[in-house]
């Protein structure tokens, strides 16, 4: 059987894609039981991070630890990444050592290159191009809210990022019309527009966009990375502010989604991020760490 990666939710196919969601949901309410699942014993995720994240950490190693493994918290400071070592040599060693890898990186290369030498499935955990362990929580969150999300529409207010080339992703995954708002200049990977088809529709104005939308999200405008570009950002995204306003164009039962960090009164209102009737943000937090721990074990059962 050959090793499976997550890199994208393109390599999941669309019923593996249902099944991590159904996982997840499932072991959500058997944490809340107090029932213990522990697949892992023995097990050990190597955490790869160039990008400092919160979400991300605690949810993976606090996902392992549930589920019976470990994780080591790798850094390039105190790792020979940070000093030079090819990323084929540390994905030969590492690999040998654990028996899942994740890596939060910049260029998404670093990813596809650490695939080609690693010996276990190596998971995005984010890179400059995709963010799919998110778009799983997200997914997964509308399902508990919402239901299935296939013929739904999807406004993605803000930058053409990572985490809208995943949302484009999912349109194709999960069959919903996805509209994303954007300023000129800020759009997201023309071939993953292309090869989204008629599922995916470009707009210069957030309430095109949002109008009879049943899901709603958006990100900061300017990135980890992106900090030189913050003033030229706020500038370009002038008017791309999700508030109560714009909310009111999309469907009545619309829920509102943010990755976050997000900062309050740039691409969301303080008050909106705060509505429970229409935010599930804390929800979509929490579910990182169900979705990640039904993506995990559904990587190692389907890489023996």
């Amino acid at each position: 059987m050959a090793i499976r990666h997550f890199l994208t939710l393109l390599d999941l196919s669309r019923d593996e894609l249902k099944g991590v969601i159904e996982r997840a949901i499932e072991l959500k309410a058997l944490r809340a039981q107090g029932i213990a699942t522990e697949p892992f014993r023995d097990k050990v995720l190597g955490m790869i991070f160039e990008k400092s994240s919160t979400r991300t950490r605690v949810s993976f190693e606090a996902g392992m630890a549930q589920l019976g493994g470990s994780a080591l918290f790798l850094s390039p400071r105190d790792t020979q990444l940070g000093r030079g070592e090819p990323i084929e040599d540390s994905a030969r060693v590492i690999s040998r050592m654990v028996d899942m890898v994740m890596i939060r990186t910049f260029g998404h290369h670093v990813l596809e290159r650490f695939v080609e030498y690693s010996r276990v499935p190596v998971i995005n955990a984010l890179s400059d191009s995709f963010h799919p362990c998110q778009l799983l929580a997200d997914i997964q969150t509308y399902v508990e809210h919402r239901g299935s999300p296939a013929g739904k529409v999807v406004a993605w207010v803000g930058d053409g990022n990572n985490m809208c080339n995943s949302y484009i992703n999912a349109a194709r995954q999960c069959d919903f019309e996805l509209r994303i708002a954007c300023p000129e200049g800020y759009e997201p990977d023309a071939a993953l527009v292309a090869a989204a088809g008629n599922r995916v529709q470009i707009v210069r104005k957030p309430a095109d966009a949002v109008r009879g939308a049943d899901w709603v999200a958006t990100d900061v405008w300017a990135s980890m990375g992106q900090e030189t570009e913050q003033q030229a950002r706020l500038k370009a995204f002038d008017g791309f502010l999700v508030d109560h306003e714009l909310m009111s164009c999309a469907n009545r039962d619309a829920i509102f989604m943010h990755c976050l960090p997000a900062h309050r009164g740039e691409e969301v209102s303080g008050e909106l991020l705060e509505d429970e009737n229409i935010s599930v943000v804390w929800d979509e937090a929490e579910n990182r760490l169900h979705a990640q721990k039904a993506l995990m074990e559904f990587l190692l059962e389907n890489s023996r």
